[in-house]
């Protein structure tokens, strides 16, 4: 229970910092305005991403394959977010009704799983990789916030000269493709060791 525990907490303040910096990053890019362009190649790639995500994990693991993950939560989230960037005061009581509302349990999708699971063929437990809606949303709508509001000003991160290499920057300019190639590998490398100790 204990090393549950742990695993659980380590998962969710990464998953935090990730959701975070999403909101943020789509606050910077749509500043002054939404730019379009942009929305349509992020959708089409996440979209993408996301079905090659789910029909992999369908034939790995047809019992608890990922229908809605991490990359399918940032693509709803990033469009639905959008809604929200020209609306500041209406982000944050959002946010407040998100969070007091899943801490109450008035907000869940029970209703759509149970709409769609029968023809989609849904897990009915546990899946793979899965990231309600609620209250996840409310964390993108923070980091969008954050920007907003010029936190990140405040925090006055922009006079700290910190030089950062070609590599770093290449990481960060392309991270969801970083996201998309770690899986496997570490997938890859588990799957190793573990065969390896079954052996011993």
């Amino acid at each position: 229970m204990e090393h549950e525990t742990v695993w659980g907490t380590i998962r969710y303040s990464i998953l935090f910092m990730f959701l975070l910096s999403v909101g943020m990053s789509m606050a910077l890019v749509h500043s002054p305005k939404i730019k379009w362009d942009k929305v349509k190649k992020r959708m089409l790639f996440l979209g993408s991403a996301s079905l090659l995500v789910s029909l992999v994990t369908y034939v790995q693991f047809p019992t608890t394959w990922v229908y809605f993950g991490v990359l399918h939560f940032i693509l709803v989230a990033s469009l639905f977010g959008l809604l929200f960037l020209s609306y500041p005061r209406l982000t944050l009581i959002t946010i407040l009704f998100i969070l007091v509302g899943y801490f109450f349990g008035w907000l869940h999708v029970h209703g759509l799983f149970t709409l769609l699971q029968a023809p989609l063929h849904l897990p009915l437990g546990y899946s793979e990789d899965v990231v309600r809606f609620f209250p996840w949303f409310a964390v993108v709508l923070m980091g969008t916030s954050m920007i907003v509001y010029g936190f990140h000003k405040k925090l006055h991160l922009q006079k700290i000269k910190i030089k950062i290499h070609n590599p770093i920057a290449f990481l960060g300019r392309h991270s969801l493709i970083v996201y998309l190639i770690h899986q496997p590998i570490l997938f890859a490398i588990l799957s190793f060791f573990s065969i390896q100790f079954r052996n011993i």
